[in-house]
């Protein structure tokens, strides 16, 4: 009697188990860095709510809001690629609970700002204190998912973005038109002390809750680590990924990548720290109803980037996935201007520019990922999101200092425009058609 052959899972079991492992991780990794971002992108843009009283109550000129809302870019850019660099070494655990613990009590400390010079200086504090986590978060994700599943999973965790909008805009204005006068604070104040403390509490849930690595999951068996280790290194095997970091600082496809995030950054901030102004000067004076009117184009651009997301995963396609998202946002930006006249029209406009912008970013992160891996991820990410990110410091401040002269934001918003179409030139014309193993 010959020995039986040995039972193995069939391609549907064996596909099945890794599907129900790759929800199992999505769940539980997933939803807490989502709600991370949403905090942190809700610290980080609530200036923009904040202006609509602080500007007058401190008697701040548009630049130097504008100014204000951009240097926190500039701590941003000199410590991201060191923060990268430590999270790796040190684990995502305690160095994204680090970031956001420190990064909520300076947003709270914001309330105290009186003088443009303060304003400045817990601007430029607050860029230090959240310098690396994005990147860090984008490289953590590389740790668990391979090339063809991280499209998706990265548009679901950056809907983040979106989310901070459509929560965040109703709560800040209910914040700054029902606490003004509360305990002597002003509307302004109490927004910055109760959307900071939100990421104080869910840092030290960071420290309870995230697993630096598959290894260390205990909630994962044996067979489903295997798996996803198994997949990750195979990743990493088939792409020739750099090896260090030098590599990375020298590869000229991060530098190309670093400009065009640079140009996808330009639309997304001008968007985000001029929207509630923009929505005011279409004559709705009520801080509550500019709060709920900001969620609308947010809600849009939750939806598109999950479906475009999903879409460039199945075809294992970026750069038109890219491309025409950014095309789009900048057609939306320049509608916004041509039909300004009519309030319905214009924030139509605005949800097609919000949906193209919001669904570009997240593809794009998934392009470095494809061929960078270890210490080249932690500081080509780092690199390319510090580089990107100077626009979040000169697309407020060009908004605000045109704005200063013309009495209107209608050329900066063509500007805008500009940035993406130049955006979706450099995708196109600089990136390989592949980037996603077939």
């Amino acid at each position: 009697m010959t020995d039986a052959a040995p039972i193995t899972p069939s391609a549907t079991q064996e596909s099945g188990f890794e599907a129900r492992t790759y929800a199992k991780a999505a769940w539980r990794i997933v939803p807490l860095l989502f709600v991370c971002y949403v905090v942190s992108y809700l610290d980080r843009v609530n200036v923009g709510f904040a202006k609509l009283q602080m500007l007058s109550d401190l008697k701040f000129s548009e630049s130097v809001y504008g100014l204000g809302a951009g240097i926190f870019f500039l701590g941003y850019f000199i410590f991201e690629v060191p923060s990268n660099l430590i999270l790796h070494r040190v684990g995502a655990r305690k160095w994204i609970a680090r970031i956001m613990i420190t990064w909520g009590v300076i947003s709270a400390a914001m309330s105290f700002v009186t003088t443009p010079g303060a304003f400045y200086v817990m601007r430029l504090l607050l860029g230090i204190a959240e310098a690396g986590f994005f990147p860090g978060i984008i490289l953590y994700l590389t740790y668990w998912f391979p090339d063809e599943r991280r499209g998706a999973i990265t548009a679901l965790f950056m809907t983040g973005i979106p989310i901070a909008g459509v929560v965040g805009g109703p709560l800040s204005g209910w914040i700054l038109q029902s606490m003004s006068g509360a305990r002597g604070l002003a509307g302004w104040q109490w927004l910055f002390v109760l959307e900071g403390i939100p990421s104080v509490v869910i840092g030290f849930l960071v420290l309870a809750l995230l697993d630096d690595r598959i290894a260390d999951a205990r909630w994962l068996t044996a067979d489903e680590k295997a798996l996803l280790q198994e997949r990750i290194s195979g990743d990493s095997s088939d792409t020739g990924k750099h090896e260090s970091a030098l590599h990375a600082f020298r590869s000229g496809r991060v530098w190309l990548l670093a400009l065009i995030y640079f140009c996808l950054i330009m639309g997304l901030y001008g968007v985000s720290f001029w929207l509630p102004s923009i929505i005011k000067s279409l004559g709705i004076d009520s801080s509550s109803s500019v709060g709920l009117i900001y969620a609308i184009p947010y809600a849009t651009g939750t939806v598109a980037m999950i479906l475009v997301g999903r879409s460039a995963d199945a075809r294992r396609e970026r750069r038109w996935h890219i491309a025409v998202p950014c095309l789009l946002g900048a057609a939306g930006l320049i509608a916004s201007v041509v039909f300004g006249s009519s309030a319905v029209a214009a924030i139509a406009s605005l949800c097609l520019a919000t949906m193209g912008i919001l669904s570009a970013i997240p593809l794009f992160w998934s392009c470095p990922t494809a061929f960078l891996g270890g210490a080249a991820a932690a500081g080509g990410l780092a690199l390319i999101n510090s580089l990107g990110n100077l626009a979040g410091f000169v697309s407020p401040y060009m908004v605000g200092f045109i704005k200063d002269v013309t009495r209107s934001t209608d050329i900066g918003m063509y500007a805008l425009a500009a940035f993406l179409c130049a955006a979706a030139i450099l995708v196109v014309t600089g990136l390989p058609a592949r980037l996603v193993n077939k």
